[in-house]
């Protein structure tokens, strides 16, 4: 049974989106037949479920085809990744997927050598304002003082290689990687190869799992 299969004939799939902020943040479209489930810690975004990733556990299991968690993973400490992964597989069906996305710290650091780039300059322009070296890896400075927030900063970083290691760690199986943003890691994770349905969701159409390359 894949994603978009569900064991109840007429109930909708789950996405459950980890950190999302509010639900005014698009999520990807192919997530529209979708019942949208947003879990954040911070109340003002007005989530379904308040809670703090790392107590993903605490949720019933089983409960979701899907797991969207785009730039909240590099959030947590290094040593909290583990549980928040755990979490992530503790909600999800058997053949549910995790879609990650997240700084691409490996991208930005071979940049920042190859364009004798400082800390201080700019990359790109988001719909956040200027993004600077320094904002990709400690997190978007002008977000942080504005909202007076210490959970926008970032704890951690990865790589392509460090974060599939991290996923094959948690019990994930198979990732597939996908376009992302600038400097961007986007990711989709399952325990096993993608169903047949999950391919034509997703527009897979020939998945390579990184794990194996």
């Amino acid at each position: 049974m894949g994603a978009g299969e569900h064991p109840s004939a007429g109930v909708r799939p789950r996405v459950l989106n980890l950190g999302g902020g509010s639900k005014a943040i698009a999520i990807p479209a192919y997530y529209d037949g979708f019942d949208h489930v947003l879990i954040d810690l911070d109340p003002k975004g007005r989530p379904d479920i308040l809670l703090d990733g790392r107590n993903l556990a605490t949720l019933e299991p089983g409960q979701a085809d899907a797991l969207y968690c785009s730039h909240n993973l590099e959030h947590y400490r290094a040593h909290e990744v583990p549980e928040v992964l755990a979490g992530m597989l503790h909600v999800l069906r058997p053949d549910g997927f995790a879609d990650i996305r997240v700084p691409d710290l490996g991208q930005l650091f071979q940049d920042i050598v190859a364009r004798g780039l400082d800390i201080e300059d700019q990359l790109y322009v988001s719909p956040a304002g200027p993004v600077r070296v320094r904002d990709v890896i400690y997190g978007l400075g002008s977000r942080i003082e504005s909202s007076g927030q210490d959970f926008y900063a970032h704890r951690t970083g990865f790589t392509q290689a460090s974060l599939a290691k991290a996923l094959v760690m948690a019990g994930f199986g198979y990732v597939v990687r996908r376009p992302g943003k600038a400097y961007e890691i986007a990711v989709l994770a399952f325990r096993q190869a993608p169903t047949e349905a999950q391919k034509a969701l997703l527009k897979l159409r020939q998945p390579v799992n990184l794990l194996l390359r």
